[in-house]
């Protein structure tokens, strides 16, 4: 995801205005791996600004999605997800702690075929669940 001021004057050259709120909102997902529901970015910006509203939140992740700044992601988990790595990627999703991770992974060469996305979700245990699992012997 681009710093906040670089999507400060990318939303500027494309006509949308800039207020603080989406300022708050571009600072809350800055750098962030974690893939944060709409509810956890507007807790972060509510820091700062006690009275942003939810759906103004959203309205800024609708922005940076049909922007392409930022990714709308549905893994099963309940709320979507918003992933500022829009590189080509498919996700690990914890099923105890409902972590969720980025994963490089090919899709595969389908002759005849031209793919044009692909979403892949792998489930399972993230390494600290798994090292959290209590081990057998037998």
């Amino acid at each position: 995801m681009r710093s906040p001021g670089e999507l400060t004057t990318l939303f500027r050259d494309r006509g949308l205005k800039v207020t603080p709120q989406r300022q708050a909102v571009f600072e809350a997902l800055y750098g962030d791996e974690s893939h944060p529901t709409a509810d956890v970015v507007h807790d972060r910006v509510r820091e700062h600004m006690p009275t942003v509203s939810l759906r103004t939140v959203y309205q800024a992740l609708n922005d940076l999605v049909e922007l392409g700044e930022v990714q709308a992601v549905s893994v099963g988990t309940g709320a979507a997800r918003f992933d500022p790595n829009v590189s080509g990627h498919h996700h690990f999703v914890c099923r105890d702690c409902e972590r969720i991770d980025d994963v490089v992974a090919s899709p595969p060469r389908l002759k005849g075929y031209t793919v044009d996305a692909a979403e892949i979700v792998f489930r399972g245990l993230c390494a600290s669940c798994t090292a959290k699992q209590p081990t057998t012997s037998i």
